[in-house]
């Protein structure tokens, strides 16, 4: 096999948080600008840190995008976090990665301790080693430092023993930045321009061929 230390994304990745996260942005434009927005239109938050999509996309100053994440989170952390769905054939697939002895880690945008409830919830528990994610206060925000965090937690010396996945730019650059290769997957949010334009060094399509990449390889 290719890689002794997969890390995952969650968002996009493992699970399909898309209603979830839509309703909880829709919660905070409402409640900030007074505006309605139908949560379909909302699908570019998902991946990327949510203080740089309120700047990016609807125009906010940083403090507004942190109050907005402050609104967004009134929802979010007690209906938005169950509104979301695990990839059909994902667990067969870390089940099958675990047999290997692979080690396996998260490493999401979203805030630790949202992560450690959804992979708790979904009984994803017994196959990642870590689960790291940003933390509340704004801080580790960027993918490469969660990356990093993964790197030193597991203590991983060697870099070539050590792949990204995930389903946006955000997951490849971050990869990229500390020197560890990335697998794109078009199943999530990211489009297969996007994730290639950002340098992934593998981009499948389905799990289907997650599973071929890393177990047949």
């Amino acid at each position: 096999m290719r890689y002794k230390y997969i890390l995952f994304d969650l968002d996009g990745t493992l699970t399909d948080p898309v209603i979830g996260i839509t309703k909880s942005v829709a919660h905070a434009l409402k409640k900030m600008k007074n505006i309605d927005v139908n949560p379909a239109e909302l699908t570019n938050f998902i991946g990327p840190p949510l203080l740089d999509s309120f700047i990016e996309f609807h125009g906010f100053t940083e403090n507004e995008a942190k109050h907005a994440i402050e609104c967004y989170r009134e929802y979010f952390k007690d209906e938005g976090i169950f509104e979301n769905e695990i990839y059909v054939g994902i667990k067969d697939l870390l089940d099958e990665l675990k047999s290997t002895g692979t080690i396996m880690a998260v490493a999401t945008s979203k805030p630790t301790v949202f992560a450690e409830r959804i992979i708790d919830y979904f009984a994803m528990n017994q196959y990642f080693k870590v689960v790291f994610g940003s933390h509340l206060d704004g801080g580790r925000t960027k993918k490469s430092e969660v990356i990093e965090a993964v790197l030193g937690a597991l203590e991983i010396r060697d870099p070539k023993e050590v792949v990204m996945v995930g389903d946006r730019k955000h997951d490849i650059a971050g990869a990229k930045h500390v020197g560890i290769d990335s697998i794109g997957v078009e199943y999530g949010y990211g489009s297969s321009e996007e994730l290639r334009s950002a340098g992934a060094d593998f981009v499948v399509g389905d799990i289907k061929e997650l599973r071929k990449l890393l177990l047949e390889s």
